[in-house]
């Protein structure tokens, strides 16, 4: 390989080109006409404009981006998050075009993509599943099982992902009236209206296991990280180690993550998530066939560059990283183009940015000052990775570092002052925090 092409932008973009720089591979931009001063385009060797700003049109045309690997004698793809990170379909399409797709195979994506199929794979290798239905339910069955596990249950796409697809009922009535939306948010979100019942757990926490895996079938657990700081199931705030986990039942559930793998034979980096309940009690949720956007935590405690071991596999190496030594504790905050109080996009232009650094401190990012923000994509503007021998020293680098964050201009406002709100409280403070924190606590 000597050459790779980021089917993707704004800061993982970013991210791959700086690592395949220091690996000595040739980068290739593909930019929209929206992302056409971005600095992932910047940065690339080689940039393409594949097509306007929508996204359908673009990052997530596959024709249009085979046109851009075939005409600029791409080696690989790298799909980042995101976009067509785990579509089985793209990832057979470059690999029938004789390219490197840095990821899972084509079968495994199409496997972990369906949320019963993946289930049933865990249960047999003795991973915890929520009790639920065992596969995709209709009218009748969904009423059924409710009765089954109790109220509250929550209805999930089968083929859903990114925290989209899910409706929380608290009582028949309910389920009566959400079901047949959630089968139509399914179909057109997905594509597929199956979806399957599961109980609704009280106050969880969002616990995912970090992993890297070789052709030869070869798993590195590289321990967990906890997600638990969410709104709408979308993460905001990761860190890693979770505080909430003891280490024998660390160790347990490290085993059973490398018996998953293996047994679906999963190549690459990758990210097997759970629920936990405040007994330690783990219940299975889903597997990521991707890098992750929190990935920085993991590396900040390992010293492991993930993006660079998922090039290394991709290119056939052998997963020979030798003992893992966890260092310390690491927190990221998404920084995002929107409004800390209503959490409303609020897209604009870069005008003054000031980015705070010292040790411990890494920012992840695709700005810089006179950069207009898109409004067509995600909202994420740049991640806040800070460091610390304990997580107390975590917590008060990530304050100090929030308080000299200045992200300013014309349209332009960020989520900055709510992270310093969660990191300053003391339910956080003291791990107490869980998956409705947000919502239930600082809204």
């Amino acid at each position: 390989m000597q050459s790779l092409l980021i089917a993707n932008r704004g800061e993982i973009a970013v991210r791959v080109i700086r690592t395949c720089k220091e690996m000595g591979l040739k980068t290739i931009g593909i930019y929209s006409e929206a992302d056409s001063n971005s600095l992932h385009v910047k940065l690339a060797d080689m940039s393409l404009c594949i097509g306007p700003a929508e996204a359908s049109k673009s990052y997530l045309d596959i024709p249009r981006i085979i046109s851009a690997l075939e005409v600029s004698g791409g080696d690989a793809v790298h799909p980042g998050y995101g976009f067509l990170s785990e579509n089985p379909k793209f990832a057979e399409i470059v690999r029938a075009s004789g390219k490197v797709f840095v990821g899972p195979s084509p079968e495994t994506l199409e496997l972990i993509g369906d949320k019963i199929r993946a289930k049933e794979v865990a249960q047999r290798v003795g991973l915890p599943l929520v009790p639920g239905s065992e596969g995709p339910v209709d009218f009748q069955g969904a009423i059924e099982v409710a009765k089954k596990v109790g109220y509250p249950v929550v209805i999930k796409a089968a083929a859903g992902g990114g925290g989209r697809g899910i409706r929380v009922v608290h009582n028949e009535k309910e389920l009566r009236e959400k079901l047949p939306l959630a089968m139509e948010e399914a179909r057109v979100a997905f594509g597929d209206p199956r979806v399957y019942i599961e109980k609704y757990l009280i106050n969880p926490k969002h616990i995912e296991f970090q992993v890297l895996a070789d052709k030869y079938g070869n798993v590195l657990v590289l321990g967990e990280r906890e997600c638990s700081i969410q709104r709408r199931h979308q993460k905001l705030i990761e860190e890693a180690p979770s505080i909430s986990l003891k280490e024998e039942k660390r160790e347990q559930m490290e085993r059973l993550v490398a018996e998953f793998c293996k047994e679906i034979g999963y190549e690459g980096a990758g990210t097997v998530e759970f629920l936990m309940d405040e007994d330690e009690n783990f219940y299975f949720m889903e597997m990521n066939g991707r890098i992750q956007v929190e990935h920085p935590v993991t590396e900040m405690i390992t010293g492991i560059d993930l993006i660079a071991w998922q090039i290394r596999i991709a290119m056939g190496e052998r997963l020979e990283i030798g003992e893992i030594n966890r260092r310390g504790y690491a927190i990221e905050c998404r920084i995002n183009a929107e409004d800390p109080n209503t959490f409303l996009p609020s897209p604009g232009k870069v005008e003054e940015l000031y980015m705070p650094g010292g040790f411990g401190v890494r920012i992840d990012t695709h700005l810089y000052c006179g950069y207009s923000v898109p409004p067509f994509y995600d909202s994420l503007l740049a991640k806040l990775i800070c460091w610390g021998s304990t997580r107390d020293e975590a917590i008060k680098r990530c304050l100090r570092a929030l308080n000299e964050f200045n992200i300013s201009g014309q349209g332009l406002k960020t989520n900055v002052e709510f992270h310093k709100r969660v990191l300053s409280s003391r339910e956080f403070q003291q791990g107490k925090h869980h998956i409705k924190f947000v919502e239930e606590l600082l809204l």
